[in-house]
């Protein structure tokens, strides 16, 4: 019989497979998680009122139709380069030196050509700028 004692081996835990699995579900979770983004600047958008009003005769009615074509007071522009509307919006305001500009734009209406023609009206330092409305049918209920 053999009465000497067993060597005891040492017990190593090898723990590179779990960092490994650990890593994985790291970068697994930081490349699925989405990130709310907030907005720096509030903005509060206008409400168009259920009234319907007509337009003024000494203001400056500037429409802008789906093509993108700009009509002031009726007449329509050769181009919508800013200088042509800026001599369109002048020639239109005759003598009155502080007319209101009423913009008309289609829904289809590129944001660009409106911006366009409120830089021309403050280019000639026509500030007093107004957006016309129609009223939807969810406003008659």
């Amino acid at each position: 019989m053999n009465f000497q004692p067993h060597k005891k081996q040492d017990v190593e835990l090898d723990i590179t497979p779990l960092i490994d699995v650990v890593f994985l579900l790291l970068i697994f979770f930081m490349v699925s998680t989405t990130f709310e983004r907030e907005s720096e600047i509030n903005i509060t958008l206008p409400e168009a009122s259920k009234e319907l009003t007509q337009p003024k005769p000494d203001s400056i009615n500037v429409s802008i139709d789906a093509q993108s074509r700009i009509y002031i007071n009726g007449k329509e522009l050769v181009n919508t380069q800013i200088s042509t509307i800026k001599q369109g919006i002048y020639d239109a305001l005759g003598n009155l030196p502080d007319a209101p500009v009423v913009i008309s734009a289609d829904a289809a209406t590129p944001h660009q050509m409106v911006i366009k023609v409120m830089d021309a009206s403050r280019q000639l330092n026509l500030v007093r700028i107004t957006f016309a409305t129609r009223k939807t049918d969810e406003d008659e209920e």
